[in-house]
């Protein structure tokens, strides 16, 4: 039966467990969190829509036994981003929660995956694979999923097209480095270079500029008006569990750590990744032009930058 733990049942938290239950995901999830009157009241409400979804059962608890026997573990416990900071400036605080998590979580849940969504997500994936010594695999990150559907979004909008027939990527860091990948992103089967249907705008540098500014500062519009992202990394996450759990075999832009990717090695990262009920099964090569090239190794030195400032 599967079974998802969710570490910390903040706004982000709580956010998955309500995607997780309407999608029907898990037939168990547990949310763990030391404020035992928050994860009571957040467990409470979800209960009483369960009528409303697919059959699962939903327990919450300060005790971390509750993550018991999970599958996957998605872990978005930590500080909060503030208006103007940027996830980098959360890593410290956030890598020593994780310096006494990962221990207990292993302890009650050895066969799990981590999926981490806490920022900055590169950053504690890498440290997280090292603190728990799992194989690259199983431990991975949220990365770009949620950069690309930001990016997909505009892209779409900007076209006057339906999002789900943009396909482009966003890759690298999940923060203020990362890179849009242009040159191999298409709109059905039509590259975006020859994209020039009747009717529908055509995309030009100044909004190729424009669109990328909007998906990398998103993240602070957001926080500046409500205090945090919520609903879409919600849905981001979910889509992962459901690669996961349905052993699908999609193919998304999580962050896991790579060796000789590109010419690039120890960092974790987002790229195009096969994932399934392993977690990530294989990283992708993906055609880059040389801009995007660059891009690409300069992110991998700001994501490894921070890590060894960490001193990992």
């Amino acid at each position: 039966m599967n079974k998802i733990a969710i570490v910390g049942a903040g706004s982000v938290g709580a956010t998955i467990a309500y995607a997780t239950m309407i999608r029907g995901v898990a037939k168990q999830l547990a949310l763990y969190d030391i404020n035992r009157a928050k994860v009571d009241a957040e467990v409470l409400d979800l209960n009483h829509g369960l009528q409303f979804v697919p059959m699962a059962t939903l327990v919450g608890s300060d005790d971390i036994s509750v993550c018991a026997d999970a599958d996957v573990v998605v872990i978005t416990a930590g500080a909060k981003q503030k208006p103007g900071q940027t996830r980098m400036e959360l890593a410290g605080s956030n890598v020593e929660l994780c310096r006494s998590l990962i221990p207990q979580l292993l302890k009650v849940a050895p066969n799990a995956l981590l999926l981490l969504v806490t920022n900055p997500v590169d950053v504690l994936t890498y440290v997280v694979q090292k603190l728990s010594d799992l194989p690259a695999r199983r431990v991975f990150g949220s990365g770009t999923v949620l950069d690309s559907s930001r990016f997909r979004f505009l892209i779409a909008r900007h076209l006057n097209v339906a999002v789900q027939n943009v396909h482009a990527l966003i890759a690298g860091e999940h923060g203020d480095s990362e890179i849009p990948l242009w040159s191999s992103a298409t709109v059905g089967a039509i590259p975006l270079t020859q994209w020039a249907a009747p009717g529908h705008a055509r995309l030009t540098e100044e909004d190729r500029t424009r669109i990328f500014d909007d998906v990398r500062t998103a993240a602070y519009q957001i926080i500046r008006g409500k205090g945090a992202t919520n609903y879409a990394i919600g849905l981001a996450t979910v889509q992962i569990l459901e690669a996961v759990l349905y052993d699908e075999q999609r193919v998304l832009p999580v962050s896991s750590r790579l060796e000789g990717y590109q010419g690039i090695s120890d960092v974790c990262m987002s790229v195009p990744s096969i994932v399934n009920r392993t977690g990530v099964e294989t990283v992708l090569e993906m055609p880059l032009n040389d801009t995007e090239r660059e891009g690409l190794k300069r992110s991998a030195d700001t994501i490894r930058q921070a890590i060894r400032t960490l001193g990992f």
